[in-house]
């Protein structure tokens, strides 16, 4: 008998359309249900892995096996007749148009209604709190799911062409002063810079870019740079279709970058049909210098700052000490500057005093020359902090905020203030504003992360601070030591507290980090060990101001050696505030010392003039006592 004719009588032709068809569907649905529920990649390549491997035993099965009117038979006890094959047949025909028909609709239906609408969605939720405690505040989440607004883009950084690849902070700083200007567009939505330049050299698709950022276009570009010769290439495209709208090269001197992205803003604005506000139809692009060698420092400084590449600080420095050299009113460079002296004591362990005297002197200087920038007011903000001065802190970055509501440096600091002074909700809120204005900002998430971990949703903190780390946060190791022991990683926490210590403490003695670490994690001897180390390095003059210590004594259950240390001096680093907020500061809020503390560090003039915290409460007697 020929071999087709008897397959088509034994249904394998039939049995191999119907599986091939029916397993595409089950593939489909798995790709979409799967994500759901948050199941592994793998649980999908496997279920396609099964598909596959079935469908050699489902041909031979409908070779040996026949569906007959009494059931299922084998193909060797069924008599061949006219009145059984054609049914059967019948019978997977019928079976083989219906799949199709689903698997038809579902096509339908994720092409036309689920495609765009993923397409339209904005940054994707990287964590998903839950709070066990019905009395809790809700967490903070990252935005919502929202429809891409039209008036939207993201800037990505732009590529370096240069021979010799050495430019790249060149082609940054271009980007982002575009970046900038747009932002400064009434009615245009623009991603913020971390999140636009975390697609740098991934060759992302731009399906992929829009509903990450959470936009409907997409400016790219590169410079090449030889010499003083310039040529910077941008193109615009729109991300649901990927048309071209408008591209164009500029080709000039170092002397012309300001007027090559000024030409690049306003024609972008004009192919979005951007209505610019009252007063903006003149110049977008203002880098606050004429001087391009000044605006090529300060676009190297910045660059470090971005990168809180605290190795590379006191270079930063140097490069824009340089640049206001070459042009005193330079008001973003000054501001820059002392934006990196507020940071060097935290990062390099420098004398706290000279750092918030330079940072100061700084930001003062730019505000002489530029009253509205934000950015100045957030350093003073920071240096005001430092001195234990908080009411005088919030006050500048509400300053700040007015200015410019948007500045996402201001938002990030006054988040991280928030939480600094005990206003735990308030500081989560604030997150949320700084996550809608840049989701990838690694500095926030790190942050969120913190916040998860002290209401207990430990999963959605690990993933927080993973994805914090993963993008660059180079701090997380202090909120994760703490979900890591949560988890019961015991091994693991222990390292991440030893990096901890070592990262906050710059110029501690070797074998500190370990020592404060095995006394955290472990009772009786190796916390008498600590103690005393930690109380020995305190009463030394080189390691007296490390804020750490404060940090690692409230850990290490002596809750009063570590506010009389704070109220005594200013510290470093602020990192003790990390350990007086959580779960594990509770006998330093609740010490009959505590009351006296807040007064002496400024946090009851603060909550006077703004309301008790979170966790605190004022008593009759007009002390704050806290739980």
């Amino acid at each position: 008998m020929n071999l087709l004719k008897e397959l088509q009588r034994r249904n394998v032709i039939r049995m191999a359309g119907l599986y091939l068809v029916a397993a595409w569907l089950m593939v489909q649905v798995a790709s979409t249900v799967f994500p759901a529920f948050d199941l592994p990649a793998w649980a999908l390549r496997g279920v396609i892995l099964l598909l596959g491997i079935g469908f050699v035993p489902a041909l031979i099965f409908s070779w040996v096996f026949e569906l007959t009117p009494d059931g299922l038979k084998r193909d060797s006890d069924v008599e061949v007749t006219k009145s059984i094959a054609p049914q059967t047949a019948r019978r997977m025909d019928h079976m083989l148009l219906v799949v199709m028909a689903l698997a038809l609709g579902y096509f339908a239906v994720d092409k036309f209604v689920l495609a765009p609408s993923r397409l339209a969605s904005s940054a994707p939720q990287l964590v998903t709190p839950a709070s066990t405690d019905a009395n809790a505040a809700t967490p903070a989440t990252p935005p919502a799911q929202t429809p891409v607004e039209s008036k939207s883009i993201a800037v990505l950084a732009f590529a370096d062409l240069s021979q010799n690849k050495d430019q790249e902070y060149f082609s940054d700083g271009v980007a982002e002063e575009i970046l900038n200007a747009l932002a400064k567009v009434d009615d245009l939505k623009v991603a913020g810079r971390t999140s636009s330049f975390y697609f740098k050299g991934r060759n992302e698709n731009l399906a992929t870019i829009g509903s990450t950022l959470g936009v409907a276009h997409v400016l790219e570009g590169s410079v090449r740079k030889q010499g003083e010769r310039l040529r910077i290439s941008a193109k615009l495209l729109r991300i649901s279709d990927g048309v071209e709208m408008w591209a164009e090269s500029f080709d000039g001197t170092d002397a012309d970058i300001f007027a090559l992205q000024e030409n690049i803003a306003q024609q972008v604005t004009t192919q979005l049909k951007v209505a610019l506000k009252a007063g903006e139809q003149g110049q977008l692009v203002d880098v606050g210098t004429n001087n391009p060698t000044a605006y090529a420092l300060y676009l190297r400084a910045s660059d470090v700052f971005n990168r809180r590449d605290s190795g590379e600080f006191l270079n930063a420095i140097k490069l824009l000490e340089e640049a206001v050299a070459l042009d005193p009113n330079f008001a973003r460079a000054y501001s820059k500057l002392g934006a990196l002296h507020a940071l060097t004591p935290e990062y390099l362990g420098t004398d706290i005093t000279a750092g918030v005297t330079a940072a100061q002197a700084s930001a003062r200087r730019a505000l002489a020359l530029q009253p509205q920038l934000a950015e100045p007011h957030a350093v003073i903000a920071v240096t005001r902090e430092q001195n234990n001065r908080y009411s005088a802190a919030r006050a500048e970055f509400e300053q700040a905020l007015a200015i410019e509501p948007d500045d996402l440096l201001s938002n990030l600091w006054y988040a991280i203030h928030l939480g600094l002074t005990g206003y735990e909700s308030a500081k989560m809120t604030r997150l949320e504003r700084v996550l809608a204005l840049d989701p990838l900002l690694p500095n926030a998430l790190n942050h969120l992360g913190r916040g998860l971990e002290w209401r207990g949703d430990l999963e959605s903190a690990r993933r927080a601070l993973e994805r914090a780390k993963e993008l660059g946060a180079a701090n997380t190791d202090v909120f994760q030591a703490f979900v890591s022991l949560g988890q019961g990683r015991m091994a693991q926490a222990r390292a991440e507290l030893e990096r901890t210590v070592d990262t906050l403490g710059a110029g501690l003695p070797s074998g500190t980090s370990a020592t404060i670490a095995a006394g955290i994690l472990e009772d009786r001897e190796p916390r008498v060990r600590a103690l005393a180390h930690v109380r020995k390095l305190v009463s030394e003059p080189a390691t007296a101001n490390s804020g750490i210590f404060a940090w690692a004594l409230i850990l290490l259950g002596a809750p009063d050696d570590a506010l009389a240390m704070i109220a005594a001096r200013p510290l470093n680093s602020d990192a003790w505030h990390t350990a007086l907020w959580s779960p594990r500061g509770q006998a330093a809020r609740t010490s009959p010392a505590f009351p006296e503390f807040a007064r002496k560090v400024g946090f009851a003039e603060l909550w006077d003039q703004y309301g008790p915290p979170d966790l605190c409460k004022k008593n009759e007697q007009g002390d704050y006592v806290c739980e």
